[in-house]
């Protein structure tokens, strides 16, 4: 299977000099994307071709050739993405625009040459007829595998993300047990097994994660508010914002892989072959303009990661032969599955007049898996066995 590792180097402060001016020369690329498209649109009222777009941006950069494919494969990407989006009803997309001052360079194929002793060459290409001298940089933690793709990327300092093939095959699809899965801003996840196995995993250090950032940053701009912009001081604030802003970004997302891990392990022991996820695209959309929603919750909502919560398990579901589909969750929080009335309910236990009471969010991810399963709202005749997990 493809996988990904960040992996970090050493070379000469003239050879980064180099790849700092590679991700510069990429960014040209990327603006000058912009520039063909927008004229090309202009002119014939229709998008420009990838052989178009291809054609116009080659020779004309210094870089390796599919180093610039690669940047307008990813500027075909993002507006075909837009126009799915916008396709689908999302009034707020719109597509690509802004320029870049610097953007990640990626070498595949044949613009990379790597040595048993971790020494890394980066091809440059050929200009003005002659084949330039390749950046060298040398790393100690390559994957084990074959090697497919290597991008330049920075984050408090340059490294790379190594794309590679380990060798393993996914596991083949065997029909077995179903679960409903409940995604939530307080419990990360809340899921249900048609056998009566239930697992809820807590949010709440995702939240906390997510509280300290916002605290920070409103304190670092309003002392950053009373500098002049540019200055030394307010430099050092941005540079204080960058760190704080990628340190509670690896946080986060070593918390979001704790959370999914534990959650396919889970699934594996309960011999799962199907995951329906309820869907929530949409609740966070627009919070400022909706009355009932209170400020606060309205930052709850926009810091919810539901869509990062999905990606990781889908490739994670996908290594061990589960398939993962998504489910409309409307009212599956408020009906009844025994008598079908509709209550909303503030507390965490769902409780309802006719007898029926379950955990909120196990009460969702019941109805979840009752309604990819038969389509509708039914109650589970099976006593629920519930495991609470707290990620640290």
């Amino acid at each position: 299977m493809i996988r990904a590792k960040k992996v970090y180097f050493h070379a000469s402060k003239a050879e980064q000099d180099r790849l700092f001016a590679c991700n510069r020369e990429s960014a040209r690329v990327w603006n000058e994307c912009l520039r063909l498209a927008k004229n090309f649109y202009l002119e014939h009222k229709k998008w420009m071709s990838k052989s178009e777009l291809q054609k116009q941006t080659k020779g004309k950069f210094h870089l390796h050739s599919q180093s610039i494919q690669a940047v307008c494969h990813k500027y075909l990407f993002a507006r075909d993405s837009s126009h799915q989006a916008i396709k689908k009803g999302h009034t707020t997309t719109r597509y690509p625009y802004k320029k870049k001052n610097h953007y990640n360079t990626k070498w595949v194929k044949d613009g990379f040459k790597i040595h048993p002793n971790g020494k890394i060459e980066l091809s440059m290409g050929i200009h003005n007829g002659k084949r330039e001298k390749p950046i060298v940089v040398h790393a100690s933690n390559l994957p084990q595998g074959h090697i497919k793709e290597i991008e330049l990327c920075y984050d408090n300092g340059l490294y790379l993300a190594v794309s590679f093939e380990d060798g393993q095959e996914k596991k083949e699809y065997q029909s077995g047990q179903a679960v409903g899965v409940d995604l939530g801003e307080i419990h990360t996840l809340a899921a249900f097994c048609e056998n009566g196995q239930a697992l809820i995993i807590t949010g709440r250090k995702i939240r906390t994660l997510h509280r300290l950032r916002n605290k920070k940053l409103a304190e670092i701009q309003r002392l950053q508010s009373k500098c002049k912009k540019g200055s030394r001081q307010w430099k050092k604030y941005q540079r204080a914002k960058q760190y704080m802003l990628s340190k509670s970004g690896k946080q986060l997302q070593d918390a979001l892989h704790k959370a999914t891990r534990n959650f396919v392990e889970w699934c594996v022991k309960q011999a799962v072959s199907d995951v329906y996820i309820g869907n929530p695209e949409g609740v966070q959309r627009n919070t400022r303009k909706k009355k009932k929603t209170s400020r606060k919750q309205a930052q709850k909502l926009s810091n919810w990661s539901f869509g990062k919560v999905k990606a990781y398990l889908k490739y994670k579901l996908m290594q061990d032969g589960i398939h993962m589909q998504e489910v409309d969750e409307s009212y599956t929080s408020q009906t009844c599955p025994v008598c079908k009335k509709k209550k909303k309910v503030s507390s965490r236990n769902y409780v309802c007049s006719c007898g029926y009471q379950e955990h909120r969010d196990i009460h969702g991810a019941r109805n979840i898996l009752s309604k990819a399963i038969y389509g509708d709202i039914r109650h589970f005749d099976v006593p629920t066995t519930q495991k609470y997990l707290r990620i640290a």
